[in-house]
């Protein structure tokens, strides 16, 4: 493990969804899906500071991803980095924001020592990518919101050493609960969410390819539980040496790798 390079989760779940990354002196966030001052708190408790923020990365525009976004592109003179139909539609509900950097659905940059590429991930937004980062021959990547796994995923995030994943709805909970029937299907559709079993599949498929480290993210508040998504993943990477699974929570820091 590179002891230079940390990834906490500030929050995530179905409600909101944020990520801090930090190598060396380059910190960079991905999503501010909870507000303003809640990111401006817990960076503060994880020991750091938003002015220290090099970078913001935003996966997609729905709220959940971008709660904070709008305060914080106005008090702060961060680079704030999203495609192109995302960026217009959050301008649109946001015509205020500034700092906006618009990119092509598939596309790199650099931010301090951090080299940041984009990948497609199927989901009804706009527009919706996964990102990989990586500094000093370590690969970190995160796919949330993810309807399927699809192979531009599957390449952009084998060899990476540690990953996010969305982990998010139990099968047999989402059929049996209160969601309406047209809710339930987007879920399950290829523009909705990762269930249990296709976050454990996936994993299986990274642990054969060499990664080591996973966080389960974006866990539905009704449809799932920590205990549930964890046990299926474990039980799927059963056998794996060295292999570490977390599962981020929606009200606190979880300190990944």
């Amino acid at each position: 493990m590179n002891n230079n390079f940390r990834v906490t989760a500030l929050a995530a779940s179905s409600s909101g969804n944020s990520y801090h990354i930090k190598h060396n002196n380059t910190e960079i966030l991905v999503d501010v899906g909870i507000s303003a001052k809640c990111v401006c708190d817990r960076l503060r408790e994880l020991g750091t500071d938003i002015t220290n923020i090099d970078a913001i990365f935003i996966t997609h525009e729905h709220i959940d991803h971008v709660k904070g976004l709008s305060v914080l592109s106005n008090k702060y003179d961060i680079p704030i980095h999203m495609t192109s139909r995302s960026a217009e539609e959050f301008l649109r509900k946001n015509p205020k924001a500034m700092n906006i950097t618009p990119h092509e659905l598939r596309f790199e940059c650099e931010v301090g020592s951090v080299k940041a590429k984009s990948f497609f991930s199927s989901h009804d937004s706009c527009e919706c990518v996964g990102y990989t980062f990586e500094a000093d021959g370590y690969k970190f990547g995160l796919a949330t919101d993810l309807g399927y796994v699809d192979r531009e995923a599957i390449e952009a995030l084998v060899g990476c050493n540690s990953v996010v994943l969305e982990s998010n709805y139990d099968e047999k909970k989402l059929i049996c609960g209160s969601y309406p029937e047209h809710l339930k299907d987007r879920i399950r559709s290829n523009t909705g969410h990762l269930s249990n079993y296709d976050c454990a599949a996936f994993a299986r498929y990274l642990a054969e390819n060499g990664t080591k480290f996973f966080m389960l993210g974006h866990l539905s508040e009704e449809n799932n539980t920590p205990e549930i998504a964890y046990n299926i993943t474990s039980r799927a990477l059963a056998g794996f040496d060295g292999v570490v699974i977390k599962v981020a929570s929606k009200n606190s820091l979880t300190y990944f790798i």
